[in-house]
């Protein structure tokens, strides 16, 4: 496998998911800020020009964080990371799919990227403001779900390494205090191995 990242961004949640699996990977590091993913070696390979992007072993490429996460789970069924039970996978999918479509592409990118939103340059600060208080009230959604749980949606699955992507944001990007219940898990998962070893990777540390 190879995996396209770029440092702090989303691809950091796939990048410790690849970790935790455990099978051999190649880790391609990219620079939004300097273009890469808008180069044409790149876009050859995913003409959204994003990140997280897998190339695997047959060569077919995959996009889109849910569908690596889901296919890896699968490809990984000894981790445990997606369950097998029809009820248990909606509640896995259904937390994922929070925290990406919600508090990452409604909150987050409004206050990164304002002009998406809004042309006029006037209206940028309504709409970061507009963006905070929806990854703020992501985040306290997620915490009220995690109460008296290490995990997300039971066990250890691959919705927890989303949720710690928005955490990691909240806290090395934008200052924001993690509410109690997400900041014990945002410990649990930096306490992982694979976590650990992402970061470093990144260059964000152990």
């Amino acid at each position: 496998m190879k995996l396209y990242y770029a440092p702090g961004a989303c691809s950091i949640g796939i990048h410790a998911l690849v970790e935790e699996i455990g099978k051999p990977y190649e880790g391609v590091r990219l620079s939004i800020p300097s273009g890469d993913t808008r180069a044409d070696s790149f876009t050859s390979v995913n003409p959204k020009g994003k990140v997280p992007t897998l190339v695997r072993d047959d060569g077919s490429v995959l996009t889109e964080f849910p569908a690596i996460a889901v296919w890896l789970a699968r490809n990984s069924p000894e981790k445990g990371l997606l369950p097998s039970d029809a009820d248990g996978e909606a509640r896995v999918l259904e937390a994922m799919d929070y925290v990406v479509s919600t508090i990452h592409m409604q909150g987050f990118s409004r206050m990164l990227r304002p002009g998406n939103f809004a042309p006029s340059e006037a209206d940028h600060e309504t709409v970061k403001a507009r963006g905070r208080e929806i990854f703020e009230g992501g985040l306290k959604t997620m915490d009220k779900a995690l109460a008296g749980k290490d995990w997300i949606a039971g066990p250890l699955s691959v919705a927890d390494f989303a949720l710690f992507y928005v955490e990691f944001w909240a806290t090395a990007r934008m200052a924001i205090t993690l509410p109690p219940n997400c900041a014990a898990h945002f410990d649990r998962m930096k306490a992982r191995p694979g976590v650990q070893k992402t970061l470093a990777d990144e260059g964000f540390g152990g």
